[in-house]
């Protein structure tokens, strides 16, 4: 199987997941960020991630792809089960860290950047929904002071390092891709509860954190 994505998607570290958790085998491609070419000839629009199955068909869309790998490979290991108190972070979060998280991004060295002509792309695209890059990288601090609660927060709901409910579910789907891209901001200040469960969840779905490239 070959799953196109790109390394900064939240949306592709949930396909990555599900195949580090079930100890599969899948050729990851990672795809330059203005390529449309190749996403819209494999399901007719520009999405990742995007699975190609041992049949030749191709898959969009994440959870359609961890539910298809989770019950189609092995026993099935991931529940649908999401708390509301999970939920209602996601929905906090989502709705603010990308003014951290994308002027970050394409100063990563991250394979989707590699051309010059593909950070054009991504900054011309995501300029409209945050704002001028390098004016939010100057807010840093005032970003910060609205994502840093809510990760504290999430501290009081992990019940266990390898399960945020205690046992895998879509919560750590859904969860843990957006905490790992946190892992990129270095000023952020992760609880001992919350860097156990990234540290381990990281190491379960063999998924590569970014702290070492942190700004």
């Amino acid at each position: 199987m070959k799953l196109y994505v790109y390394d900064h998607c939240p949306y592709c570290a949930r396909a990555r997941m599900v195949f580090g958790l079930k100890d599969l085998p899948v050729e990851l491609v990672m795809i330059a960020n203005d390529d449309e070419a190749t996403p819209i000839g494999l399901v007719g629009k520009k999405v990742v991630p995007i699975l190609v199955k041992e049949d030749g068909t191709a898959m969009p869309e994440s959870l359609d792809i961890v539910r298809y790998v989770d019950t189609h490979y092995s026993n099935p290991m991931i529940t649908d089960n999401i708390r509301p108190e999970i939920e209602q972070w996601v929905s906090k979060l989502s709705k603010v860290y990308n003014h951290l998280l994308l002027p970050r991004f394409v100063k990563l060295d991250l394979a989707e950047f590699e051309k010059q002509s593909a950070i054009d792309y991504f900054v011309k695209k995501k300029t409209e929904n945050i704002g001028d890059f390098e004016q939010n990288l100057a807010e840093t601090d005032k970003h910060i002071a609205t994502v840093q609660p809510l990760i504290d927060d999430l501290s009081d709901l992990i019940k266990s390092e390898r399960a945020l409910n205690g046992e895998l579910s879509l919560e750590d789907i859904i969860v843990f891709p957006m905490l790992r891209n946190l892992t990129c901001v270095k000023a952020l200040q992760f609880s001992p509860k919350v860097l156990d469960y990234i540290n381990k969840m990281a190491e379960l779905s063999k998924i590569d954190l970014y702290f070492a490239k942190a700004i």
